[in-house]
């Protein structure tokens, strides 16, 4: 593998930064987050409200399979292009106009009377957001070039989690005696931002030949991905590079918990400084990314992942009862917590870029799809053990096993993306 040693100037990177792309990017992340917690958080508050039993509110965790089985149906967003706007275009706005609707229409049930329709409704809803999903992404790798997707992926993800608490915070407008059919309205209005932005952004430019026939849409991605030289060394790094960080933030709560911090503490450092800790790694991962390249910055935010995941003990080693305990003990969680989700919006930025260049264009939707479905076990599969691994190890040995558990992933990176390797030589595993 050759390996290219010129990095972008500083002017380059400012342009990246400040381009147009990453206004699109905003505003694409912001549409992709929004419609995700309208069916996690908002219905619930709406059936809590109207008096709907616990039990039935537990059981609409169902209509969200949609996310989790999305690659089912991305084929056929990368083989049939649509009669308008584009094959991602197209696509993304049907998916668009099929949110509005189904949002506007959920919220005239009344919850009392209509929860098989509401279930049916939020299903579709899901249904739809997921979709936007796989041509969104889709969108976003053939639209950056490799130098423009690590800051893009930062500034993505940050507008997600922006759409996910605007979702969440205009459900907060029924105490001040808004109906709620009003709130879905409004709800329904604010997707129009991700419409404006479909009609008004060019379609992306793909050189490589579409697929033409049902074989070509429906094997060939897996196919392709397959035959590469070291596809099942990708998948593993997928599987492996987050599973300590996912683990450890599964345990979050239970540990503050038990340090004797109260729950107004936990939402505020937790949910506050933490966050704000989230927001500065991703675009700062996505900044760095741009200078040094993705092979680099993995391992680098790989590493402060790991790291940061070893300082929690800290917490559990010193005296409760010390003035030092007494006096600090908010101020070092705080610190702790904005390090350990600082490393953690890096790794996120270095790891989400990573996947989307490992797409080939042809497939991208399904193949994105894929990779981002396999994302996702680490961190059911791996947490469902968390429990019983912190009783038995203990919260120290817990979180350094976390921490180690690192060094697999770490060590995939030497094969599949060394230290020198530039972006290029790492698309679609070269």
């Amino acid at each position: 593998m050759k390996h290219s040693t010129t990095n972008p100037s500083f002017l380059q990177i400012i342009r990246i930064i400040w381009s147009w792309k990453m206004l699109v990017m905003f505003f694409f992340g912001f549409s992709s987050g929004f419609p995700y917690y309208i069916i996690k958080d908002v219905l619930k508050f709406w059936m809590m409200d109207a008096g709907v039993d616990i039990a039935k509110i537990g059981l609409f965790a169902l209509v969200g399979m949609p996310y989790t089985l999305k690659f089912v149906w991305s084929p056929m967003m990368d083989g049939f292009v649509p009669p308008f706007l584009g094959r991602r275009r197209g696509w993304i706005l049907m998916a668009q106009i099929g949110l509005m609707i189904t949002i506007a229409l959920l919220g005239q049930f009344d919850p009392t009377q209509s929860l098989v329709w509401i279930a049916v409704f939020a299903l579709c809803l899901n249904f739809f957001g997921a979709s936007q999903d796989i041509a969104l992404d889709a969108f976003r790798r053939e639209y950056l070039t490799s130098n423009e997707l690590g800051f893009g992926t930062g500034v993505w993800m940050n507008a997600w989690r922006l759409g996910t608490f605007v979702s969440v915070g205009l459900s907060v407008l029924a105490d001040f005696n808004f109906t709620w059919q009003t709130i879905f309205l409004m709800l329904t209005a604010v997707m129009g931002v991700g419409v404006i932005t479909t009609l008004l952004v060019p379609e992306p430019v793909v050189e490589e030949r579409l697929p033409l026939n049902m074989k070509e849409v429906i094997i060939e991605p897996f196919v392709e991905f397959f035959q590469r030289r070291s596809a099942i060394l990708i998948i593993f790094f997928i599987l492996l590079y987050k599973m300590g960080d996912n683990m450890a933030s599964a345990m979050a709560i239970p540990y503050i918990v038990q340090m004797e911090f109260t729950k107004a503490q936990y939402f505020v450092i937790v949910k506050g400084v933490g966050m704000l800790g989230l927001f500065g790694g991703v675009l700062i991962g996505g900044s760095i990314m741009i200078r040094l390249g993705i092979a680099k910055s993995l391992y680098i935010f790989g590493i402060l992942q790991a790291v940061s995941t070893a300082f929690f003990p800290v917490l559990n080693m010193i005296d409760h009862g010390s003035n030092f305990w007494i006096e600090h003990s908010q101020k070092l969680l705080g610190g702790i917590v904005a390090f350990e989700f600082f490393a953690t919006g890096l790794g996120q930025a270095a790891y989400a870029t990573y996947m989307a260049i490992q797409t080939n264009k042809r497939f991208t939707a399904t193949q994105y799809a894929l990779l981002t479905s396999l994302m996702g076990v680490p961190g059911v599969f791996a947490a469902a053990s968390t429990g019983y691994m912190s009783k038995y190890l203990g919260w120290n040995g817990f979180y350094y096993f976390c921490a180690l558990i690192a060094i697999p992933g770490l060590v995939l990176l030497f094969k599949i993306a060394p230290w020198n390797a530039s972006n290029e030589e790492l698309e679609q595993g070269r």
